[in-house]
């Protein structure tokens, strides 16, 4: 490549290709982008600014409000203040990119690898089909001669989280590849894209550039948060090297077993051990789908709802694969309300006072569960000598849970117990 600059006789021209192959290497080696201030970025606009926490707020439509502080990238716009995409100073060819993001209620957004290949960030909070256009899609192609959503990509499912949650992205990405002449020889590929943990997408050859790219293809180009659609806050934005396994497949072994997937079309209904939290399994649980793709799972021996995800239902692989070990998973991005299992109902001192972690003199005694007219479980149990009927519901637009405790008869100091484990 050298050789190829020198033959134009401009010494300039081979200097700034070592700059900016210099420049490509800090850019891939280095752990994280520091967010200290702007000074990764190139020609940042009015609307970009460092903050340390970022707060959404729900009711109001692309509206994030930054606090002092670092550590926090934050595009706040307005119908008043226009935004503008983000260019890292430095440039990168194959990579793997993580970073934590969140998304102003119906805001939109991407990420554009080397400038010119999108994946999507958008609110698509409760979309029970997503496109290309939604969160963790690859954006589609500009030819007028072609249909529209010509070679966008639709993630395999929504797995995205409510505005104003931090969600997680993780991208691995092959660069072009060009020959001494300049001519492309090899397609850029997005070899996968994993969404709060769901892969959404994978292996995903890249034609050509997505809509609204920044330049032509090459083998180097800067990372781009696009500004200019709406609000939106990163963190957390590391940069590590792709690996050899990674870049050739083939030459990877791996598990060959086909997986064994529970949809639900209908209120659905299975009963498994459950993986709640690291090293955490409850043995006496059911999961719960619903059509509107919103599921949860409860553990029948404390009345606790375990978690709940968006997106598919059940990969039953684990227990019905072979010999099986009983247990089963979720398909979509949990979020958790279980990190010990604990009776639901205690009888305390004061609201202070520590929750027991067992039902040992409670008189708990679980009574199973019967089903309403849309085959969704209502579960009872006894404890303190009343009986307790536990609804839960999803809500008709499969963005929120709905949950209804009623005890058959009074007890004194009775407190009941919605999560334990942090879900923000």
């Amino acid at each position: 490549m050298k050789l190829n600059y020198l033959k134009f006789g401009t010494t300039g021209l081979c200097w700034l290709f070592g700059t900016t192959l210099l420049m490509a290497q800090q850019l891939t080696d280095q752990s994280e982008i520091k967010l200290n201030d702007l000074s990764a970025f190139n020609a940042t606009g009015k609307t970009w600014i460092i903050a340390e926490k970022v707060i959404a707020d729900p009711r109001n439509e692309n509206e994030l409000k930054p606090l002092k502080g670092s550590g926090i990238l934050v595009n706040s716009t307005s119908t008043k203040m226009k935004g503008s995409d983000l260019f890292t100073n430095a440039v990168h060819g194959n990579m793997i990119l993580e970073l934590d993001y969140l998304m102003a209620k119906n805001s939109n957004s991407g990420i554009y690898l080397q400038g010119n290949y999108e994946v999507q960030l958008r609110d698509s909070w409760g979309v029970l089909n997503p496109s290309s256009s939604d969160n963790g899609g690859i954006y589609e192609r500009v030819d007028d001669t072609r249909p529209e959503g010509y070679q966008g990509y639709s993630p395999r499912q929504n797995a995205s989280k409510a505005p104003g949650l931090w969600q997680h992205l993780k991208i691995a990405f092959q660069a072009p590849q060009f020959d001494a002449a300049g001519n492309k020889t090899v397609n850029a590929r997005i070899l996968s894209v994993e969404l709060n943990g769901v892969l959404v997408q994978e292996n995903v050859e890249l034609f050509g550039p997505t809509g609204g790219a920044a330049d032509k293809e090459k083998a180097l180009g800067p990372l781009r948060l696009q500004g200019d659609h709406g609000s939106v806050a990163f963190k957390n934005i590391k940069i590590s090297k792709i690996t050899d396994d990674q870049l050739n497949p083939s030459n990877k072994g791996g598990d060959t077993t086909d997986p064994i997937y529970i949809d639900a079309p209908t209120n659905t209904m299975i009963r498994s051990f459950v993986n709640y939290a690291p090293k955490k399994l409850a043995v006496h649980a059911i999961s719960v789908g619903s059509p509107q793709k919103t599921h949860y799972s409860y553990d029948l021996d404390n009345g606790l709802l375990l978690h709940a995800w968006h997106g598919e239902f059940i990969d039953a692989t684990p227990m019905w694969d072979g010999r099986g070990n009983g247990t089963s998973r979720a398909r979509g991005a949990i979020t958790s309300f279980a990190k010990i299992a604990a009776p639901a109902v205690a009888q305390l001192t004061n609201a202070q006072a520590t929750w027991p972690t067992d039902s040992t003199g409670t008189g708990f005694k679980t009574k199973g569960y019967v089903l309403d007219n849309e085959d969704r479980p209502q579960f009872k149990y006894n404890v303190y000598g009343a009986g307790v009927t536990d609804i839960i519901t999803v809500s008709n637009d499969g963005k929120s849970l709905n949950r209804s405790v009623s005890i058959d008869k009074p007890v004194s100091n009775l407190y009941f117990l919605l999560a334990n484990a942090s879900f923000y």
